[in-house]
């Protein structure tokens, strides 16, 4: 899954976000920030929501808090996604249950950089 789009991803790097999106363009995976101001990040160009993404997700990558992440999981379910992850200490399991039942992969409260580094 080569194509994540990192919700909450700005260009703050003092945010998780940041750097977990860095170490995934290190490791060969075409990053997409997805941010209400749409900025350019790492090179990649931003948009504001799943939806307006043109180029099909992979992966949606959420560091969105709990109580707005079933919204963001809902989108990614509507874009044709094939997996969503919730990072550490973002929590649902009625979205996760609904992005099952719509054949998506799921990971949660996990994080990608914390997985690579320990293989």
């Amino acid at each position: 899954m080569k194509t994540w789009a990192v919700v909450g991803l700005g260009n703050n790097p003092e945010r998780a976000a940041f750097g977990v999106a860095k170490l995934l363009q290190e490791k060969g995976h075409r990053i997409i920030p997805v941010y209400p101001r749409a900025e350019i990040v790492h090179g990649e160009v931003g948009y504001k929501t799943l939806s307006e993404i043109p180029v099909a997700v992979d992966v949606v990558d959420c560091f969105v808090n709990s109580t707005l992440v079933g919204k963001v999981v809902d989108e990614a379910i509507a874009i044709g996604a094939k997996a969503i992850w919730l990072q550490l200490d973002v929590i649902d399991e009625a979205a996760i249950a609904r992005a099952q039942s719509a054949g998506l992969l799921t990971v949660m409260n996990r994080c990608p950089a914390i997985e690579y580094r320990s293989r």
